[in-house]
């Protein structure tokens, strides 16, 4: 029997992990974060704004609001008070809704020393700039080095210790490629790495951040189709065009094209369009099968990520010339009121297009009135 010698890989320096780390956010993702830091053997701190919430993650270890039943490790400590979250601390997540960035970047600039590095977990588009989440934090922290943290990750499964990976991407200057083992990027890595967990490294940020903004509007897509009744072949076909959406808006802002491949874009598109775990997902599903937007969620005020983002992407997205014809399509019905049925009708109806970029060519669809009658009645 032949056996098949695989050459060593070179390995670098071995990294030191972060003594300390702060997570701004309670919420379960932020949860999650923090118990996978805390398990990793670092030292973590965790902000939230509500009391109640700080009090349960101290005194029972699990965060009984937003991840109930899920025990969390001993040596994770809550705190309410920004000063003393962020004190000594070698590094920070941002882990809130992505409208609160903003303001928690903003708070946490008073007390942060400028060489700490921080990592946005929120993914979106600031509706009002245009800008990318870790842009929002530059603004208002003005010097600190800013990463983020994207994957295919829900919350109770990464806290529950289930085999998770996502990437962890920050820019890497002249001085992290000589010594990347020092860098941020790398040593945030390591210290969120445990037997459970795996993150990958990017340098990156815009394209790993593309990824995570667009997915969930793709995702209420996806939602919206399957609710309608459709399934399988649907389902891949928007997100295999939804990737495609993907990589033309990373590339128009200076991303690669082949990161949207990765973790943090096809990885968490596809989790995301596969279960209604997803509010995204939920939304659309809900959407699909008739329900009005104010009754969803059994008419209680779930923020949606998505739904906001469906608004952001496409208004940057036409601000450098890229078409987002399926991310338009989910804006038109969520803010302008257009049908389901319709919508999708033309979305699928377009113009017979080249599926490689390099086949630039474009003819009439030749059932466009027949796509429209039949897509039209599934949806009422």
């Amino acid at each position: 029997m032949k056996h098949h010698v695989v050459a060593a890989i070179p390995r670098q320096n071995n990294p030191e992990r972060f003594g300390r780390v702060a997570v701004l956010g309670a919420g379960a993702w932020g949860t999650a974060v923090a118990a996978t830091f805390a398990k990793a053997g670092v030292t973590t701190r965790i902000w939230g704004r509500d009391m109640q919430v700080c009090d349960a993650i101290n005194a029972r270890a699990e965060n009984s609001r937003y991840l109930p039943g899920v025990a969390l490790p001993d040596t994770l400590h809550a705190v309410h008070e920004m000063r003393a979250t962020l004190e000594g601390a070698e590094a920070v997540a941002i882990v809130v809704p992505s409208r609160s960035v903003r303001s928690v970047a903003r708070q946490m600039a008073e007390y942060l020393p400028k060489d700490v590095p921080v990592a946005v977990c929120a993914k979106g588009i600031e509706a009002e700039t245009g800008l990318l989440m870790t842009q929002v934090a530059e603004e208002e922290l003005g010097g600190n080095p800013v990463g983020c943290i994207s994957g295919p990750t829900f919350a109770a499964e990464t806290a529950l210790g289930h085999p998770t990976a996502a990437t962890v991407a920050f820019p890497f200057s002249h001085r992290d490629r000589l010594a990347p083992d020092e860098s941020p990027a790398v040593r945030t890595a390591m210290s969120l790495s445990t037997e459970s967990f795996r993150a990958y490294v990017s340098d990156d940020l815009v394209g790993v951040e593309v990824g995570g903004a667009v997915k969930n509007v793709i995702a209420i897509a996806c939602g919206m189709m399957t609710g309608a009744g459709f399934a399988e072949n649907t389902r891949a076909a928007l997100i295999t065009r939804g990737v495609d959406e993907m990589k033309a808006l990373a590339e128009a802002l200076g991303g690669r094209r082949e990161t949207v491949t990765g973790l943090s874009g096809m990885g968490d598109l596809t989790l995301t369009c596969s279960s209604p775990t997803s509010r995204n997902m939920s939304l659309g599903l809900q959407l699909g099968q008739g329900i009005r937007r104010e009754a969803c969620f059994d008419g209680q005020p779930v923020v949606v990520e998505g739904e906001m983002n469906a608004r952001s992407v496409t208004d940057l997205a036409r601000r450098v010339g890229v078409a987002m014809p399926i991310s338009e399509a989910v804006r038109t019905i969520l803010h302008n009121g257009a049908e389901l049925g319709e919508t999708f009708a033309a979305l699928w109806s377009r113009p017979i297009e080249g599926e490689p970029r390099t086949l630039d060519l474009s003819f009439d669809h030749p059932a466009t009135d027949m796509a429209i009658q039949q897509l039209a009645e599934r949806f009422t």
